[in-house]
């Protein structure tokens, strides 16, 4: 049921950080490392299992909104996830200048 404004002594902006903000330009991040660094914890912070679900309920939808700002790289063996990254002109596809490139 909806609870009135009026009830909570404050409000907040509902702010979130931008990817350029949260990651390191040369680094990838799981989404259970998102999902921590979005607390302002660090990406390898130990958190109990439902604090983790709790917490990807707000990565995964951030990292949708973003897509456009990152690059993603499969996982590198199947008990990884996949890693997101910022994206970077020189991390896609053809962008080293090089003539097999052109």
């Amino acid at each position: 049921m909806p609870t009135p404004k009026a009830d909570f002594p404050d409000l907040f902006p509902c702010d979130f950080y931008t990817p350029e903000e949260l990651f390191e330009a040369d680094q990838m991040y799981t989404v259970y490392e998102t999902a921590r660094l979005l607390q302002g914890l660090e990406p390898d912070a130990e958190i109990d299992e439902g604090t983790e679900d709790v917490l990807l309920d707000w990565a995964i939808p951030w990292i949708m909104v973003h897509s456009t700002d990152l690059v993603i790289a499969e996982p590198r063996s199947e008990e990884e996830p996949g890693y997101y990254g910022l994206k970077r002109d020189e991390d896609l596809p053809g962008a080293s200048g090089d003539a097999a490139d052109q």
